[in-house]
């Protein structure tokens, strides 16, 4: 059942979530449908997004999956065209897809670069513009991107992800800017370090969870769930005059020194 108030209420309203088999994503599509959205997780295996759509519809929330690659264009457009037509319009893009590679700067391959760039930033421009072309024919909506904390600073090994989500940060500027007079809100999302399956590897990682903890005010890593409610706010009219945002949630690490 939905436990929405009228100030974060989301009733009536269809977004989809990019990247929602897991993680991150899935704790935002999950959240939004407990504010009374219907949601449609997006991911590129069918199984697992069955799944997850599964585990919500069982709860009660109005849930479906639409399976396809962000970085598939075509399939991406074709996916927002079944959306419209089963349910006459789309409010809300959660563009949360996005990839990881690290390898030390003077070993990254191009071929690497470009395909996370092409996943994390992209991909976000096509769904984002075609979105929006939907969103301006049925009164407006929003839109939000995730973002990261790195971006405005950096860590080792990661250069294609930061160059990715710091172009994501100016594009989520320069799309509100122009989209604002149509009725369209574009924000962001700036997560920290988060405990997902993406990040298995550094959590096992004695000396780097050590850092992550130390570092970070808070003294913990984000769970994926306390995202959920920063998506909620900016999809819902508790942020109707928010855009051009970038929202952190990531425990004060960014402005620790």
């Amino acid at each position: 059942m939905a436990i929405a108030t009228t100030l974060f209420d989301l009733s009536g309203r269809t977004i989809l979530i990019t990247g929602a088999s897991r993680g991150i994503g899935f704790a935002m599509a999950k959240a939004c449908a407990e504010h009374g959205a219907r949601v449609v997780l997006n991911g590129r295996n069918p199984d697992t997004l069955a799944a997850k759509v599964d585990e919500l519809a069982a709860a009660g929330h109005d849930a479906e999956g639409e399976a396809f690659d962000v970085t598939d264009e075509a399939a991406a457009t074709a996916a927002l065209d079944r959306i419209v037509a089963r349910h006459g319009a789309i409010w809300g893009l959660i563009a949360n897809a996005g990839v990881q590679h690290r390898v030390p700067v003077l070993e990254f391959p191009t071929e690497d670069f470009r395909r996370v760039v092409e996943t994390n930033l992209t991909s976000c421009f096509v769904l984002g513009r075609e979105a929006a072309k939907r969103m301006v024919q049925t009164g407006g909506g929003s839109i939000v991107n995730t973002v990261s904390m790195l971006g405005p600073i950096a860590r080792p090994t990661v250069p294609a992800y930061i160059a990715a989500k710091e172009g994501l940060r100016a594009l989520t500027r320069a799309m509100a800017v122009e989209l604002g007079g149509r009725g369209i809100r574009v924000n962001a999302v700036a997560p920290g370090y988060v405990a997902t399956e993406m990040n298995t590897a550094l959590i096992e990682n004695e000396q780097f969870n050590s850092w992550v903890v130390g570092r970070t005010p808070m003294g913990r890593w984000a769970q994926p769930e306390e995202l959920g409610g920063a998506a909620v706010y900016l999809m819902s009219p508790a942020g109707a005059f928010v855009s051009g945002h970038v929202l952190s949630v990531d425990g004060a690490m960014s402005v620790a020194v």
